[in-house]
Order: C-alpha cells, then structure tokens, then sequence
C-alpha cells in the first residue's frame, strides 16, 4: 500500500521529551476521509501512554485523540464528506463491525477490540496507529464524526474524549430533572460533566479535594460544590445522591462517595488511576450500591453528543497552546496546572 509522509510530534522513550517527527500515513483508500488536523486536545490518556504508566506502550507513539479538521480527500466510495467539510476523529478508528457490540452502536466494547487513533496495531500499514499530534489525520468513514460548526472551534476539541466519556455515563444513569448528580474532581473530565449533566437537568453537586476549585464549580454551573475534607458538608449528602461520576485518576477512597450514594446509587469510574481501588464491603452492601465504570462511547452516541453540545453552546474551557510547547502543557497537566483542558493549535506544526 501507497503511503506518504506526515509531519508529527511523538517520543521514542517513556523518558524523552516529545519532538518533531516524520511518520507515514496511509493513501487515501475508497471508504477513507483525509484531513488536515486543525485543532487537537491534550487528555490525561495521552500523558499516561507517553510515560508508559499502564504499561503496553510501543515506541515510537505519536499521542492525541481529540482531533478536529477540515477534509481534504476523500475516497471514491466515501458518501457523506467531501473536500472542505469539518470533520472530527475520537478516541476509536476501527472495530471488527460485527460482533453484538459492534452491532448495537458501542464499538468501545467490541469483542476483537477497538483499533485506537494511536498505540494501537495498524489492522492497515502494520505497526502502531499514530494519533493528532499530527498534520493530518487518515480514517475510514465509519469513524469519522460529522463535526458542527461551533464557534469556538478549538474548544470543542475536547469533546472528542472528555465530552463523550463523561455524557455517555450521564445519559446510561438517566441524569436529568429529579435527579443528584455527583461529580467527583474537577479537571478536563469533571469540568465538562458539570456543564453536560446541569444542561440535561440533573441537580449537580461537585466533590473537589482542591479549596480554589469549590467557587469555580459554581461558575461552571454546579448548584454546590464541596470540599471533601469537610466532614460537616460531606454529611449533608449521607445517602442523597443517585450517582456520582468518579473523573479522579489518582488513587482515592472511593468508600466515602459510596456512603453518600441513595440505595441502588453508583459511583461510576470514568478516570483511569494506575493503581487499583479498594472497596470496602460493607459500602456496597449497605443500600444495595455499585461501584461501576463506564469507557468513552460509541460512534453513533459520539456524534449525539457533539450534536447536543453545539445546540447548547457547551465547549471545554480550554487554553491554546503551540505544538512546541506541549512538553511544558505535560508537566503542568501531571501537576493539574490547567483550567480545565489543553488544546493544541496544529497550525503551529
């Protein structure tokens, strides 16, 4: 197969820092959607694979998977894009596509395994998958989203990770008017929860360990927010919240989220902490309560998102930065040094 060469930013080492780099993508094929990288975030998942924290990491790796763009080739067979369309690739580029999940529009649990849009084998060119840290960005159709014209095009980017992993949950536990919500942390994750899980109508109360970040919850649109260290206010939600969404990826005590949950309630994991979480018995058992976990969504639920979340002008909060300097957006990312997300303006490459 025809390739050609694109220019990237990876790392070869879990310990260098991330550089220029030539990496070669596929031709253009006839169910493929070519196109030139504009915007792309930067998520908690593409630090975590870069150091080689959860182990699996081949190098050389090119991160990102936030990737917003303009097509600019489109194969033959390909119906819904044409050259100069705004066009949006997530977390998955590929699934076996026939598998029950595959079949039922949730690609992330598909049996064979999802294809990543980096560290992933290449079922294609061989070798890895290279994300958008990148010019440009090569995907069949079926995985490319529809990407709506938001005004802030930049900050939108984050949606393509964040805002799916935190609105498929909201959704599956039936966020809504009636219901409270918890939000556990307040980072790329948590911040977008509040935003999504206020528009659906759900009351949202937010869990933060961070005293600068209770005032900022309540600017972001959540009725409460409280300090975790706050015995007195912790109290206060003993046994009154329906679920709450877990964005933490440290290790934590999940038990005391457990104990504010209403019986049948869930605290639902959707941040990644290297190390595993105990769970105490007696927190589950009390009140029929789960500890429950929820992973990115599905192509189909990906583009309803990005729909909803154009109709009521929600964006991550987000701060532009040069692809040169990424490896200083790293450092403050493991330091939680950013309100709330990193975009990286690929004009710059």
């Amino acid at each position: 197969m025809n390739t050609k060469p694109v220019k990237a930013f990876g790392s070869t080492s879990a310990t260098e820092p991330l550089h220029e780099m030539t990496i070669n993508r596929r031709t253009v094929q006839p169910h493929d959607v070519e196109f030139e990288i504009l915007y792309c975030g930067i998520c908690h998942s593409d630090l975590h694979s870069v150091h080689n924290d959860w182990g699996g990491t081949t190098f050389p790796i090119v991160p990102g998977h936030e990737m917003v763009g303009r097509v600019t080739a489109v194969g033959n067979h390909v119906k819904n894009f044409k050259i100069g369309d705004l066009a949006a690739v997530g977390c998955i580029v590929d699934s076996c596509g026939h598998c029950e999940y595959c079949n039922n529009d949730i690609e992330q649990f598909c049996d064979e395994g999802v294809t990543f849009s980096f560290n992933s084998p290449d079922k294609i060119l061989g070798g890895r998958t290279y994300g958008g840290f990148s010019k440009f960005y090569v995907c069949h159709e079926k995985y490319v989203l529809k990407m709506p014209p938001f005004s802030d095009l930049a900050s939108s980017a984050p949606l393509l990770c964040a805002g799916i992993t935190v609105y498929s949950p909201l959704k599956h536990w039936g966020a809504g008017p009636g219901k409270k919500v918890g939000v556990l942390g307040i980072g790329g994750l948590g911040h977008l929860a509040i935003k999504i899980g206020k528009t659906m109508g759900a009351e949202i109360i937010v869990f933060t360990t961070s005293p600068g970040k209770v005032k900022d919850a309540k600017r972001l649109g959540a009725d409460d927010a409280v300090l975790s260290s706050d015995k007195e206010a912790m109290a206060k939600y003993s046994q009154k919240i329906d679920f709450i969404i877990d964005t933490v990826s440290a290790k934590h005590d999940v038990n005391e989220y457990l104990n504010l949950l209403h019986h049948d309630g869930s605290v639902v994991l959707v941040g990644l902490p290297a190390q595993p979480l105990e769970v105490s018995a007696f927190s589950v058992v009390h009140g029929r309560r789960s500890v429950a976990g929820s992973n990115i969504g599905g192509i189909a639920e990906t583009q309803e998102m990005l729909d909803f979340c154009y109709k009521n002008n929600i964006t991550a909060d987000s701060e532009i930065i040069n692809i040169r300097d990424v490896n200083n957006a790293f450092e403050r990312l493991e330091k939680g040094d950013v309100k709330y997300r990193f975009v990286i303006d690929m004009a710059s490459l």
